[in-house]
């Protein structure tokens, strides 16, 4: 039975998960005081020649990690809070004026300063709620039972009724049950409740949401027009070292058949022969060319045919399902199909996979690509496994690239493109290749 047969245990899950987030917001809240002290003391030091510099921007630094944490807590539960920071200057180093003045002048180091003490309560607060009320559930489904076993000859509970007799001690285990139901069914709506908060501090205003867009939009452009000139080289390096020099080695082919014509046919004919087999060979490497630009299987069957070729001809066992009502836009379906490539390229080549698996879905406008494989993990984008350029051809399109490759594997790639699909579904909804 999997876990989507068993709603009680996923809901027990969800609840439990809940509890030690709280757990976790009550330790980490203890946190918020310390700093914010040390955080007064390095401003108030600021006017301090050096010393100011330096401690300033190290503070503050900390600060930023306590918010991060708690940005990436929030985004755990749903609610996703950007990192508004303004990015460093070039070339300024710690302790440097600059470095000093990029700290203090961004909004949101002092919106991360506000949020400490407020913070620090709400979250203990709710986190409090979260973890002792199953808790005290649990203490009357299991203490009380045991000391009227035990024959202690006290019994209480306290919470809503307190007794002294064993039969009446009993009803403690129906109010623990309730209770430790309350608590889980709870303790995930508090944890929403806590994000919302830090979601109300931490996030970017709409100007620094403006502000890092327009960043996020120059880098992906940049990145873009790179890619194309790359792919433009690529090309050109095909044309000049393939096709074209096939296209003159038949071009002398012919011209000397022409010049045996006459005094030569058995000479004429074998050249003639040559030279088919040469424009047959070009003609290949145009196709395959063409191929590199836009697949045409990709123009015929669409983005889940397309994929589900690229599996039949690997030599590891891809599985693929695919649920698309629709066809994205021609740009996106090119991307997503040559970064599933890339991707499968990859697991053939590095990841010594027995198995693998493609899932290409599409829901509430975005596009998930998800690739796993079975093989001994350790990917990295740094290492040159060509992840760097996928998640460049993504970003031209808001799209994301998520890796989880544990040195022993397995490998889950996530990919999503946010996009709309425009034609209906014409093709099974999963298959194996």
């Amino acid at each position: 039975m999997t876990g989507r047969d068993r709603p009680v245990a996923r809901w027990a899950g969800r609840g439990l998960r809940g509890a030690l987030s709280g757990l976790a917001a009550v330790g980490l809240a203890f946190t918020n005081l310390p700093l914010l002290v040390v955080s007064v003391v390095a401003l108030a030091l600021s006017p301090v020649p050096f010393l100011g510099l330096a401690l300033v921007p190290w503070t503050m630094a900390l600060v930023r990690m306590r918010a991060d944490l708690e940005r990436r807590r929030a985004s755990r539960t749903g609610v996703l809070v950007t990192r508004p920071y303004h990015p460093a200057p070039a070339r300024a180093l710690p302790g440097s004026w600059q470095y000093f003045r990029w700290t203090v002048t961004d909004p949101a180091t002092w919106r991360d300063l506000a949020w400490l003490v407020p913070g620090a309560l709400v979250g203990c607060g709710l986190g409090l709620i979260a973890v002792l009320l199953p808790l005290y559930g649990i203490y009357g489904l299991t203490l009380a039972p045991l000391w009227i076993w035990l024959g202690t000859g006290w019994y209480g509970y306290g919470a809503i009724w307190s007794v002294a007799v064993p039969g009446e001690a009993m009803l403690c285990v129906p109010q623990g049950g309730l209770l430790l139901g309350v608590g889980l069914a709870i303790a995930p709506w508090l944890r929403r409740v806590d994000a919302h908060f830090v979601h109300l501090f931490l996030a970017p205003t709409k100007n620094a949401e403006l502000r890092l867009r327009v960043n996020q939009l120059t880098m992906t452009r940049a990145d873009a027009v790179d890619a194309q000139a790359a792919e433009l080289r690529r090309i050109e390096r095909d044309l000049h070292d393939g096709v074209q020099a096939r296209l003159v080695s038949l071009s002398m082919i012919i011209g000397l058949a022409d010049e045996l014509l006459d005094r030569n046919p058995a000479g004429t004919r074998k050249l003639l022969l040559e030279a088919r087999e040469s424009s047959s060979a070009a003609l290949v490497e145009l196709r395959h060319l063409v191929r590199g630009i836009h697949p045409p299987v990709l123009a015929e069957r669409g983005l889940a045919g397309a994929v589900r070729a690229l599996a039949i001809g690997l030599p590891v066992e891809i599985s693929v399902e695919v649920d698309l009502p629709g066809r994205p836009d021609l740009p996106v379906e090119s991307a997503a199909y040559f970064a599933v490539a890339e991707t499968l390229t990859n697991l053939v080549r590095h990841s010594r996979a027995r198995h693998g698996s493609v899932v290409l879905r599409h829901a509430a406008g975005l596009l998930t690509i998800v690739v796993t494989d079975d093989g001994r993990g350790g990917a990295d984008p740094a290492a040159g496994s060509g992840l760097r350029g996928i998640e460049r051809r993504l970003a031209a399109f808001d799209g994301t690239l998520e890796l989880s490759s544990p040195p022993s594997g397995p490998t889950v790639i996530t990919m999503e493109l946010p996009c709309a699909l425009s034609s209906p579904k014409t093709m099974p909804s999963s298959a194996t290749g």
